[in-house]
């Protein structure tokens, strides 16, 4: 069985790494360079870096960040935040990205990922998914909600459970996200990022229902993000939730637990790890 990888996640907002609840009420983390070195120090398997306001703010992913943060780490390196053509997907790569993550971009042009993965190769190109659960109840119109309908066959049903959001989780889509998901494997994702939007900074753990059942569809690795609070929700994301790998940012960057003792409490569950 392939090992499984623990992944910090940097949220950076104008240049500073930042944690907030559900998308928003950010709070300082600390300076992305240096929380980049840690991490490498401390024996995290891979990093993500997403510049979380640069496609609502309409504005490029801050390159000189990315050159300085991939001079510090020698672990494979995500990018992710304001990319949308494959000139993009270039410059993050000469600057020192190990892969590059679509979000946005990839629901407002979806051949983006096809073109991306053509150029690159599909182990470069991850799709990053923001999951927001349904509410019945309080559910309003979406025609009235300004929903993108970009793709019909897309579109949520009554039996959809979870859409698709993005800019930073400010606009819906109408998309379904199992729906969303097989489509972008089949155009060339090579790896999923899949975030809760409900569950992201509650610490309460990750949407375990959305991750097995988007592992059940896509033969690609899967990332869970969104909810990591302690260590036993690292696990269940992998056990239960048969993630490849788990992101977290709180619980590391606030120091309640370490790399390490990550590490070796999913190792104690059984769960193959590097060590």
């Amino acid at each position: 069985m392939l090992t499984k990888r623990i992944i910090p996640c940097l949220d950076v907002d104008q240049g500073k790494v930042v944690k907030g609840v559900n998308f928003v009420n950010l709070k300082d983390a600390g300076d992305p360079v240096e929380l980049a070195s840690f991490y490498n120090q401390q024996g995290a398997d891979e990093l993500v870096f997403l510049d979380i306001t640069a496609s609502s703010d309409e504005r490029k992913t801050m390159i000189n960040v990315v050159e300085r943060v991939s001079q510090k780490v020698f672990i494979p390196l995500t990018v992710g935040g304001g990319i949308r053509s494959v000139s993009d997907v270039r410059v993050m790569l000469e600057s020192g990205a190990d892969k590059v993550s679509l979000n946005t971009a990839a629901v407002l042009d979806p051949n983006l990922i096809k073109e991306s993965s053509e150029h690159f190769g599909n182990q470069c190109i991850v799709v990053a998914v923001d999951a927001r659960r349904i509410d019945r109840e309080s559910e309003i119109n979406l025609e009235q909600d300004s929903g993108l309908f970009i793709n019909p066959g897309l579109s949520i049903e009554k039996s959809t459970k979870w859409e698709v959001v993005i800019y930073g989780g400010r606009k819906r889509t109408g998309i379904d996200v199992l729906k969303w998901i097989k489509f972008v494997t089949e155009l060339g994702a090579g790896e999923l990022l899949v975030t809760s939007m409900d569950s992201d900074g509650m610490q309460h753990g990750y949407d375990i229902e959305l991750l097995s059942k988007i592992s059940e569809l896509v033969s690609v690795p899967v990332i869970a993000s969104g909810g990591a609070g302690n260590l036993d929700h690292l696990c269940d994301a992998i056990i239960d939730g048969k993630a490849d790998a788990v992101l977290a940012a709180s619980i590391f960057h606030f120091g309640t637990y370490s790399i390490k003792e990550a590490k070796q409490h999913m190792e104690s569950k059984g769960i193959p790890i590097r060590l």
